[in-house]
């Protein structure tokens, strides 16, 4: 007796796919997922209305004092436009860490985690996508946000004739260095989330890294504590958003993404070791 051998017919036009998937694949999928989820575009969304609201709110209100400040003699060497060009990043990065934590969290929330298993049991594969498409969305994103404050907001001085010129020292550095700081910022965010698995939890923690932890620890005593604080995410990844350096005790711009980077680098490292030995 022998077993009835089943046919599949396929389609004439259609070809049975062979080998491996192509990383390509990985990133398609992860970029259908992360641009259908409704959470994604309220949340870009947020990320543009508060960096761009707040920095053309800010520039409107201080161009009067800063053109008074500017016009003395000599000049006040606090006053400086170029400073408030991109303020507004330091509240629109809240969005993109919980962006970060959202992309990677959710899956875990919802279950979908097993169901992208299945079907790409590949781990490193699909976390690699799911980091590529996060950083790249992230940092177009926030390039374009920055660009669009800067000339929103720079009108407003331009009318007070204290302008600041894309090609002063500084400016443009600032400003691509804003999509940079929230797309690893997003990175930052998906990385505690591949450790904690906890949507809540992932963004209380850096939260408080960012905004209260790294404030605190520049009360600890001594040249120690000046180094803490110096290497805390929020305050060495943050200095590349600024055209101008005002407090000499941090890092210099690219010196303190260098090291955010390094930090979020061993983040995901311990998160990727979690992720392909634990089970989903």
């Amino acid at each position: 007796m022998t077993a009835a051998t089943q046919v599949v017919n396929v389609p004439e036009g259609d070809s049975v796919p062979e080998g491996r998937i192509g990383f390509g694949a990985f990133l398609n999928a992860e970029w259908i997922k992360i641009r259908t989820v409704r959470s994604t575009f309220w949340t870009l969304v947020s990320l543009a209305v508060v960096s761009i609201g707040l920095t053309v709110l800010i520039c409107a209100l201080s161009a009067d004092s800063l053109a008074k400040d500017l016009a003395e003699t000599p000049p006040d060497a606090d006053a400086h436009p170029d400073e408030l060009i991109s303020v507004g990043v330091v509240f629109g990065q809240v969005a993109a860490l919980v962006l970060g934590v959202m992309v990677m969290s959710s899956e875990y929330a919802t279950g979908m985690i097993r169901a992208t298993l299945t079907a790409m049991p590949r781990r490193t594969s699909v976390l690699v996508a799911k980091a590529v498409v996060l950083v790249a969305l992230l940092f177009v994103i926030g390039t374009v946000v920055a660009f669009i404050g800067y000339f929103a907001g720079n009108a407003f001085f331009e009318n007070k004739d204290i302008g600041v010129s894309l090609d002063s020292p500084g400016v443009t550095r600032a400003l691509i260095g804003n999509g940079l700081y929230v797309a690893v910022l997003g990175l930052f965010g998906f990385a505690l989330a591949l450790l904690m698995r906890h949507t809540a939890g992932a963004i209380t923690v850096g939260l408080a890294m960012i905004f209260v932890v790294g404030s605190l620890v520049s009360l600890l005593p001594g040249s120690w504590g000046d180094w803490v604080s110096k290497l805390m995410p929020g305050n060495a990844g943050g200095a590349v958003t600024a055209a101008r350096q005002y407090d000499d005790s941090l890092l210099s711009p690219w010196v303190g993404f260098g090291v955010f980077c390094a930090e979020v680098g061993v983040l995901l490292v311990l998160g990727w070791w979690r992720f392909t030995r634990k089970d989903a």
